[in-house]
């Protein structure tokens, strides 16, 4: 028997509008600040400028993912495109690990070869950084409710951080002339980035590979539903995420022989410890009442396979 998921509520739409405008303040810096980097030939904005351009990809892959989510299953994708967000922030986290990489060996590049920087100029333009990318940033985490759009606020929001240490970095430059304090802060916003995109990279990849999710206890799971009454034992269970806020549930459940009228309250009973204990609305569970084995795959507790011989019968799906 199956019990399915409920409709995704009605927050899209405000997501799509929040990406909409953080689409186009981020397009618009990244014109601004390549313009403001030929007029004063400076690399320092130029490269700020390339740095936004993939905070603009990012931001698109999260706005597209957004649209895909929003579509509804079909014969082809049965489960719908719920990880095409789970895919977006697995590839966003992943080019700021690259990011983070880049920055990390350019800053100490610089730190053994200091280069001479425009101070006045940098924190200028950083002021208007700070705060399109602060606003973006804010924005995100308001509807920042899945992993594809927490990668999109961790982008805006690393851009913040190093936005904000280029004016700490210029105003101190301009008090001390030492050019290594740029570099310097650098390294500290690159660990730092680097450390919250290899999590989302954790967590996704996970995702990906339909492990059990990281707060699911599936000793704790199986020992819930075989105390329900009628439960003799619970085994092939299975359990994975749809999405980054949707999972799933597969297993066997081994019950007396009884008519399926007579099993129905069972069934009933499990669903509702899954769904308002384990948050778990997707569930497909099979009833036998002779022990599997290891029929086809079916994964058996090892304390249960000495007594379970032959083949299920009378089971329903």
């Amino acid at each position: 028997m199956h019990v399915h998921a409920a409709p995704a509520g009605t927050g899209a739409n405000r997501t799509t509008t929040v990406l909409r405008i953080s689409l186009v303040a981020t397009l618009a810096y990244v014109v601004v600040t390549f313009v403001a980097g030929l007029r004063a030939h400076s690399l320092a904005l130029l490269s700020e400028s390339g740095h936004n351009v993939s905070d603009f990809l990012a931001l698109l892959l999260s706005f597209a993912a957004v649209y895909f989510q929003s579509r509804p299953a079909d014969d082809s994708k049965t489960f719908g495109y719920q990880r095409a967000g789970v895919l977006a922030a697995f590839i966003n986290a992943a080019t700021l690990i690259v990011i983070s990489l880049w920055i990390g060996i350019e800053a100490v590049h610089r730190l053994s070869s200091p280069v001479a920087v425009q101070p006045q100029l940098m924190m200028l333009v950083a002021a208007a950084g700070v705060i399109m990318n602060g606003v973006i940033a804010a924005l995100l985490w308001g509807v920042a409710r899945d992993v594809n759009l927490r990668s999109a606020f961790l982008h805006m929001a690393g851009d913040t951080l190093s936005t904000a240490a280029v004016i700490a970095g210029g105003a101190g430059i301009v008090l001390t002339g030492k050019n290594w304090i740029d570099p310097a802060l650098s390294l500290l916003i690159a660990a730092l980035i680097l450390w919250s995109s290899v999590g989302i990279v954790r967590e996704t990849l996970n995702i990906l590979l339909e492990g059990t999710p990281r707060d699911c206890s599936i000793g704790e799971i199986r020992s819930g539903m075989e105390a329900i009454e009628g439960v003799i034992n619970v085994h092939d269970l299975h359990i994975w995420s749809l999405g980054s806020q949707s999972r799933a549930l597969a297993c066997h459940v081994t019950i007396a022989d009884i008519p399926p009228s007579e099993s129905a309250c069972i069934l009933v009973k499990l669903n509702h410890l899954l769904r308002d204990h384990f948050h778990i609305s997707h569930t497909t569970i099979q009833f036998e009442h002779i022990g599997c084995g290891e029929l086809e795959g079916c994964v058996v507790p090892p304390q249960e396979m000495a007594g379970s011989h032959g083949h299920p019968h009378g089971h329903m799906h």
